[in-house]
């Protein structure tokens, strides 16, 4: 509809993008470089005394000055800094202001922006308003006007209304937050009083499109009735937070009484049906069981297109899901034609009967899914071929739908409803569980699952038993520790919740079943889940150290590259069962592209460089002859302690040794120095030319002893302080411990362990203070010597700190104790009496060899991600 009225004032806030530029000089740098002004704007206030007295305000990024050129008889321009304005009247006409707009460096932007001034009101209004689901786009003309304003219609509450301002040519978009309907008002304006205003009243949502769900406040729900039927969205009558249709077969209605979903017009897209595809599926909650429900699906612009059939439902006041399958279709109807267009569905309930008065709710209308695999480990979600239908009970909801947090990952949806029983679960599957036996073993007793629950500290139980025998089941319970974040749980079957069956080598467990907050009565919550697995193992690697490999499974064999090299583990070129590093310097690479041999953090030990023993070795494999290697070596923590040394490879398309003296520093370098500590390495192919795409290869990364050969670390011994360059300070974590060797905390100049027992550690989990071989001599323990001291820093007071001593042939020989930490974050020295042993643990036994130790940090309680720092083991 269309209504003329008047209005007063008027504001124009014109965006005028950059016109041409060119420079001015200046002898300042900084400014010299600085850019030219950009998005120069200008506001335009007109008075409403029909003077045609108007105010100018630039604007623009960078200007901090303006000339404006009225555009009329007035041709010298006024010159105004930025945020000052200028004034001029007018008589009617319509002028090209032109605004130059300089920067600190002198560039200059201009801009030429029309200016209408008019005293009469507009005249020949003209609107054009489309919409597109949730968006309107508006463009508008007339004669007379300076400016239209539009407003939507959506913000009725605010003071002032808002507004958009635009101007002839120009359209204007808006999107609405949610479906509705909504009045569009546009208001054209001149320069005087009076204005003339345009109204009109829109729709805008989202057509409905499959699956339909009834549940999305930006989609049309409209449902067509006929023949009696009376329908409408409602609240599902077991969830109330869910949305559903609800029809009535009013007392009368015609027996072929039915409600088409979305209306005339049918669905956006066309419903799938394809050879193979036939199915539909729709939840249903029927009074009585027993009663025919048909499906009709059609083309929406040829009702002749059609086709139609029937299912019973099975059950009373409950929710199922009925599956119609087109290929059978209802008798004396039209076989499925797949060369027709489908896009319209209509639900006949009850159908052959006359109407009585009876309720029915019907909702997730979608296509089913053809030849669905049967449910198996591990439970993505994700696989469209595999059938997620989950099965619930004592009130649970559960739907598949997009993740809250990933809009590309499917999960499923669990509503605890109001009023559920504290044992409501789902099955994640159907009565027949997973198609394999859950592989539970005596070493494998774990299955890990993500969650996004509402809040941390809710209870969530795990079950699996045998789909053919409910007695055969063992379950166990984790809480949540976090809330509306994912958070991956893990259940030890190994640790039955209380009360119930252990677990039992014997049955074949293939069903699992998940409850949220057991124990407790349903409130409606909804809960996430996801990717239920089999849990992995935990696998920490070693920080590298020499000699490097590439070859030992438990190392981080990590790099960096930097200036355009690109590395990484490879296959050995000439022997296929080593394993090398390969490096590509790509074309345009720096000069002095390269690749640091592990992380930021370097080796996990100094390299042990001294006056007489300065050469490190790699084995190098390059493309040509006389190409310059560079091996750079420093401090990870302070990178000017370094010293770098070349060499050329001598052979091309062969292995070679390449022998790297830093006795020699590169020209123009530093110096070795013995007051540094090396503890990283890096190098360079090609040195000193640009990157051109060859690949290099590098392997057994040694330090070269004094002697020539490969340096070796000597055994761990007592006292360990993490200091001797020539001692090998390997540990060993256990448990999900992650240890690595780090700066003291208080002293830099000081090497020490950290360890992290990290979320989710076993509460025994802990470090070998070595290797399996321990250390080098025998701890002297005796009756009137029984005492080891560690330094610890550790995070709080009152944490239990384990240490155990063994004989690495035996672990069965072996005594621990027990101390708690005093402080936090401040080293403290604690001193273990093996004379006390742990309660429930062996003695001391003098006939035992104790050549080992362990230490356990807050041992007792799972890792949290706790952090400790230690130094200084020793006997006294």
């Amino acid at each position: 509809m269309k209504i003329l009225k008047y209005f007063f004032s008027i504001t124009l806030l014109l965006c005028v993008l950059a016109g041409c530029k060119k420079d001015l000089s200046n002898d300042t740098f900084f400014a010299s470089k600085a850019p030219a002004s950009a998005k120069l704007s200008v506001l335009f206030d007109i008075t409403q005394d029909n003077t045609g007295l108007v105010t100018i305000t630039p604007n623009g990024e960078g200007a901090i000055s303006y000339d404006i050129y009225y555009g009329d008889t007035a041709t010298t321009p006024v010159k105004i800094a930025a945020g000052k304005n200028t004034t001029h009247t007018y008589t009617e006409g319509v002028y090209n202001l032109k605004i130059v707009g300089y920067n600190i460096a002198g560039k200059i932007t201009e801009a030429t922006q029309p200016l209408t001034v008019s005293f009469k009101a507009p005249e020949n209004l003209k609107v054009t308003v489309t919409t597109n689901i949730l968006t309107v786009n508006i463009a508008a003309s007339a004669i007379y006007e300076t400016l239209f304003k539009v407003y939507y219609g959506d913000s009725s509450t605010a003071s002032p209304v808002p507004f958009t301002p635009f101007l002839e040519g120009q359209t204007v978009t808006h999107t609405y937050a949610s479906a509705g309907t909504y009045i569009i008002k546009v208001v054209a304006l001149s320069g005087g009083a009076a204005t003339t205003t345009y109204l009109d009243t829109i729709k805008v949502a989202k057509q409905l499109d499959l699956p339909v769900s009834f549940d999305d406040a930006n989609v049309d729900y409209s449902l067509l009735d006929f023949g009696g039927n009376s329908s409408a969205v409602a609240v599902d009558p077991v969830s109330s937070t869910n949305k559903v249709m609800k029809v009535i077969k009013t007392a009368g209605a015609e027996v072929w009484g039915g409600t088409t979903l979305g209306g005339t017009i049918g669905f956006a897209s066309h419903i799938p049906i394809a050879t193979g595809n036939t199915k539909m599926s729709i939840r249903v909650y029927s009074p009585a069981a027993g009663l025919d429900i048909k499906l009709k699906i059609e083309d929406h612009t040829d009702p002749t297109h059609s086709v139609e059939t029937d299912i019973k439902t099975t059950v009373a006041n409950q929710w199922e899901t009925l599956v119609f399958d087109f290929k059978n279709q209802a008798p004396g109807t039209a076989a499925l034609n797949l060369a027709y267009i489908f896009d319209k569905a209509s639900v006949f309930f009850d159908f052959g009967t006359a109407g009585s008065g009876k309720i029915f709710y019907a909702d997730d209308l979608k296509m089913a899914p053809p030849s669905l695999a049967q449910i198996n480990l591990p439970v993505t979600f994700d696989d469209v071929k595999t059938d997620y239908t989950v099965t619930d009970f004592g009130g649970n909801l559960s739907a598949v739908i997009v993740d809250p947090m990933n809009s590309g990952n499917n999960v499923m949806k669990c509503i605890k409803t109001s009023g559920a029983q504290s044992w409501a679960g789902t099955t994640v599957g159907t009565g027949s569980g997973f198609a394999s036996v859950i592989p539970v073993s005596a070493s494998a007793t774990k299955m890990s699952l993500r969650i996004y629950s509402p809040a941390a500290g809710l209870d969530v139980k795990l079950k699996i038993e045998e789909h053919t025998d409910g007695t055969h089941s063992v379950e166990t319970d984790t809480k949540t520790t976090v809330a509306n974040q994912w958070e991956t749980l893990t259940f030890d079957f190994s640790n039955p919740a209380a009360g119930t069956s252990a677990w039992n080598t014997a049955f074949k467990y293939d069903k699992a079943s998940l409850f949220f907050d057991f124990g407790n009565g349903g409130n409606g919550k909804a809960y996430y889940f996801d990717d239920l697995q089999m849990a992995k193992a935990v696998v920490i690697l070693k920080q590298i150290n020499l000699p490097v490999t590439f070859d030992d499974a438990t190392v981080d064999y990590s790099v960096t590259d930097f200036g355009s090299n690109q590395s990484s583990v490879a296959t050995d070129p000439v022997n296929s069962s080593n394993m090398v590093m390969k490096s590509i310097k790509t074309t345009g690479a720096q000069s002095w592209a390269g690749t640091t041999i592990g992380t930021a953090l370097g080796f996990s030990a100094k390299i042990p460089v001294t006056a007489s023993a300065t050469k490190m070795s790699v084995k190098v494999y390059s493309p040509a002859v006389g190409i310059d290697i560079k091996l750079k070596i420093e401090d990870h923590n302070e990178g000017t302690h370094s010293v770098e040394t070349d060499t050329k490879t001598t052979v091309a398309n062969q292995w070679e040794t390449l022998v790297f003296d830093f006795s020699a520093p590169a020209a123009g370098t530093s110096a070795w120095n013995a007051a540094y500590n090396y503890d990283k390495a890096s190098i360079f192919f090609d040195f000193g030319n640009a990157g051109d795409g060859r690949t290099y290869y590098f392997d057994d990364v040694k330090f070269v002893s004094s002697g020539g050969g490969g340096g070796s670390l000597s055994q761990i011994n007592l006292p360990v302080t993490f200091e001797n360059a020539t001692v090998d300070y390997t540990v060993s974590d256990f448990g999900s411990n992650m240890t690595v060797a780090a700066k003291d905390p208080v002293s830099s100049s000081n090497n020490v362990k950290m360890t992290t027992k990290p979320a989710g550690a076993q509460s025994w989990a802990g470090t070998t203070i070595g290797t399996a071989l321990g250390f080098a001599t025998v701890i002297p323990v005796t009756a009137s010597r029984s005492k080891m001291s560690v330094r610890v820093y550790s995070p709080s007071a009152g944490l239990v700190i384990k240490l155990k001593i063994e004989d690495h042939n035996d672990p069965t020989h072996s005594v621990e104790t027990d101390v708690k930490s005093t402080l936090a974050n401040q080293w403290e020295i604690l001193v273990f009496d093996f004379s006390t042993p742990a309660a429930g643990t062996a003695a001391w036994n003098a006939g035992f060899t104790y050549d080992k130790a362990s230490i356990f940090f807050d041992f007792g309680k799972a890792g949290s991600g706790l952090i400790f720092y230690w130094d200084d083991v020793k006997f006294l």
